[in-house]
């Protein structure tokens, strides 16, 4: 049996297809070559238009017809980027561009609602303030746009817009409505608080399907516009970072899941309804949560990694010298460990939740002129990164989280040797690396869910392809290191809490 996953990104569309009797992807592409743009009509705002989701997974079909018979597929799974929002008429068009998890505009929306609802029986209901999520996005196109919202009829993810665009139905999850900040842990339902303070109605949201199962069926239209077989179903959707848990085989409590593409995450799995008082860690319905038995997952995100390195490899071509990922990488690997002292802060895409929804922007500091080149540079880039994922960590450990193993694709950031090096000596624990990445991870996820299949069984055959281990001397480089960008980070929150920065 052979099933399509489907990975909704902000830079790309990614697909891979599986089969099930040989126990392998067949195919993988993604589209388009170069990055997806993102629209900054303002400051702090990040757009993008939902169809340019599906002409790009159009485009990646086109690039595996030559390699398999689309016909041959039988069910389809979606991951997609999480908290953006879309919102359609009546004729299921996007009314405007969808708000994605990167635009900080409904940051104040959000905090003036935690104000108004703030007590301790509303984070035990929620696990979350409703923060810059999509509730608050949807909140603030209420507030500043009212003819549109008007004509607004259903609001949804990124993956459920794709979902809708394969099927014509407007659908979502549970797990989708705890991304969105609507979900009520303890009552297991949608969020009447949150709604009541919002003044939304619940006609507005689409209509609950399960996470894994049947949700929906490809199309007559759609099914003859990518070449796929109609009445095929949808049976996974879920967001990208759970979703890159699910294809590491992160299921139960204790496991943790990391990736650094646009951004950088670590994610973990708990059977509690635990959850971070300042929501700088956020708690969601993890993919195999299920009424008997409760799967929460513990979210870190830092929102510039990926863009970073992206912003460097822009930064450094010239007309004379065209710098690619590969050189990026050995470039770095010319500057010792700590960089010299050169310091990174890569908060430049949007507030931060790890920072309490502050949008600090990029920042160095001991720069000098003398000193530094662009190899310290593009090492202290990393280094920043991996600070800024063991500083959410340690948020992580003081929610009392176990962290037995922590697991990784061998994609986006996690392919350099340096920065695994970096990784595992300053999170001070081994790395397991395996060879996948979200779209084979949403199609064996379709798998079970078209079959009925075990999450376990579905993902019984993944084995690390390498497992890096820290080392003495490098964790205490790394530890000083870590502790003197600690400081430094503080010094600048500082400034920003008393209005220094800007």
């Amino acid at each position: 049996m052979q099933t399509l996953g489907i990975d909704v990104g902000s830079s790309s569309i990614k697909i891979a297809v599986y089969d099930s009797s040989q126990e392998k992807t067949l195919a993988r592409a993604f589209f388009p070559e170069n990055e997806l743009s993102i629209e900054v009509p303002f400051p702090d705002w990040a757009e993008q238009q939902p169809d340019v989701w599906w002409h790009s997974l159009k485009g990646a079909l086109r690039n595996i017809k030559h390699q398999i018979v689309l016909k041959n597929i039988e069910a389809i799974g979606i991951s997609y980027q999480m908290h953006g929002l879309v919102a359609i008429d009546k004729n299921l068009i996007p009314v405007r561009p969808a708000i994605i998890w990167c635009d900080s505009r409904a940051v104040k929306i959000g905090e003036e609602a935690f104000n108004a609802l703030k007590n301790q029986d509303y984070l035990d209901h929620h696990l979350n303030a409703p923060g810059n999520f999509t509730a608050s996005k949807l909140a603030w196109v209420k507030e500043n746009e009212p003819e549109i919202y008007s004509r607004i009829w259903k609001f949804m993810l990124p993956g459920d817009y794709v979902a809708l665009k394969l099927s014509g139905n407007a659908t979502t999850t549970q797990a989708g409505l705890s991304e969105c900040a609507l979900w009520d842990f303890k009552n297991k339902r949608i969020s009447t608080q949150l709604m009541d303070y919002y003044e939304f109605s619940e006609t507005l949201i689409p209509d609950i399907v399960p996470s894994i199962g049947v949700q929906c069926y490809v199309s007559q239209w759609a099914a003859k516009q990518l070449g796929l077989t109609p009445e095929i179903p949808i049976t996974y959707r879920a967001g990208d970072q759970p979703n890159n848990a699910l294809s590491l085989n992160v299921l139960k409590p204790g496991e943790l899941a990391t990736t650094a593409g646009t951004s950088a995450v670590i994610y973990g799995v708990t059977d509690k309804p635990i959850y971070d008082t300042k929501s700088r860690i956020n708690t969601f319905l993890h993919v195999n949560n299920t009424l008997k038995n409760n799967r929460n997952g513990i979210l870190l995100c830092v929102n510039g990694s990926g863009i970073l390195y992206s912003w460097l490899k822009k930064l450094l071509n010239t007309t004379t010298e065209s710098i690619d990922y590969n050189d990026l990488n050995n470039l770095s690997e010319q500057a010792p460990p700590g960089s010299l002292n050169l310091r990174f802060f890569p908060f430049g895409n949007g507030a931060e939740r790890i920072l309490e929804n502050k949008n600090l922007k990029a920042q160095m500091s001991q720069l000098d002129f003398n000193v530094h080149d662009r190899s310290h540079l593009i090492r202290s880039a990393k280094e920043g990164i991996v600070f800024s994922m063991r500083y959410g960590l340690d948020i992580i450990h003081e929610m009392g989280i176990p962290t037995t193993v922590i697991k990784a694709g061998n994609n986006n950031l996690f392919q350099s040797p340096m920065f695994r090096n970096v990784f595992v000596n300053t999170m001070q624990m081994p790395l397991a690396l395996y060879d996948t990445d979200g779209a084979e991870g949403a199609a064996r996820a379709a798998l079970a869910g078209h079959i009925s299949q075990s999450l376990e069984n579905t993902f019984k055959n993944m084995n690390p392809i390498d497992t890096i281990y820290p080392e003495q001397r490098l964790m205490g480089i790394y530890q000083e290191q870590y502790g003197l960008w600690k400081k430094d980070l503080s010094v600048l929150l500082a400034d920003k809490k008393n209005g220094n920065s800007e």
